[in-house]
């Protein structure tokens, strides 16, 4: 059973940074690759892809990709020891708040069909919360 926990969200003025982390408990596609996606979801809408980074068999990082409201702002990457996957995001503004959550799915890389609203991934964690006021 793959179990995935997001945590390091918070309130932040606009500006500021938050790191946010995706721990992975159980089996990630073992021996395989994956795709491991954050997605930001504000009240009553749908889930919009922010980040997602492909997951190597030896479990390093690679191919990041980002919303153009991220880019430039936020970095995804990978802890090649432990199994998290983390969101740096700096430079905060307002509509950056939201709930953030991680997806993963294993035995494939990250394609388009895992960077839309309302992607479809075989786990999702339970969402961290992020506030950031003006």
């Amino acid at each position: 059973q793959v179990h995935l926990a997001e945590s390091g969200g918070g309130s932040v003025q606009a500006g500021g940074s938050l790191r946010l982390s995706c721990s992975a408990s159980g089996v990630i596609g073992r021996g395989n690759y994956y795709c491991v996606a954050w997605f930001r979801q504000v009240s009553g809408g749908q889930r919009e892809p922010v980040a997602d980074i492909d997951v190597d068999s030896d479990g390093r990082g690679s191919s990041p990709k980002y919303s153009r409201s991220a880019a430039g702002r936020f970095t995804i990457s990978k802890d090649n020891v432990d199994s998290i996957v983390y969101l740096q995001m700096s430079m905060l503004r307002p509509e950056d708040s939201g709930v953030y959550y991680c997806a993963a799915s294993g035995n494939t890389f990250c394609w388009p069909r895992h960077f839309e609203r309302g992607a479809r991934f075989d786990y999702w964690g339970q969402g961290t919360p992020v506030t950031v006021s003006s």
